[in-house]
């Protein structure tokens, strides 16, 4: 499968601007969790990545081991490019626990995003966090709305860095 470069410096089509207004409603909050998510782990591995619910957003399948189970995982996540590494940030829908796919990533560092090797790590230094997330915010606007009702819960919302691996 292809992996896209996204910068999330560019200005996004008006499209992707559209597709994020609808996503930060209630509506587009249940759609992306109840239906979206679920979904596109099964579209995006059957249709080579061409095909997702989640229209323009930059949308890739991040393969992990299970943190427990050892069992193989197959999620949908959105990303970005920052130079060569691959940034993911695991808002969860700005829900009060984080994704299982970030325990899983963390615990077996050995991922693939469409298909490509990676090595996750966290991003544990403040101001790189900050940065990162800021630049998120332009790739979908919703983070910041995610963001703010993750605190409410009293959770801080991980930021993954993927390097690819040989």
């Amino acid at each position: 499968m292809r992996l896209p470069r996204v910068d999330p410096l560019r200005r996004p089509s008006v499209v992707r601007r559209a597709w994020s207004a609808v996503g930060r409603t209630r509506f587009g909050r249940w759609f992306g969790i109840e239906v979206a998510s679920p979904t596109d782990a099964f579209l995006l591995a059957h249709t080579g990545g061409r095909v997702r619910l989640v229209g323009p957003l930059p949308t890739a399948l991040l393969r992990t081991t299970g943190a427990r189970s050892g069992a193989p995982r197959a999620n949908p996540v959105l990303y970005f490019h920052d130079g060569e590494e691959v940034v993911l940030v695991a808002s969860s829908f700005g829900r009060e626990h984080s994704p299982g796919w970030a325990y899983n990533a963390l615990a077996n560092p050995e991922v693939t995003l469409n298909g490509w090797p990676f090595r996750a790590a966290p991003v544990t230094d403040d101001g790189d966090y900050e940065r990162l997330f800021a630049l998120a915010t332009r790739v979908y606007p919703g983070f910041s709305d995610y963001r703010r009702s993750a605190e409410a819960a009293g959770r801080h919302i991980p930021v993954l860095r993927l390097t690819a691996t040989p």
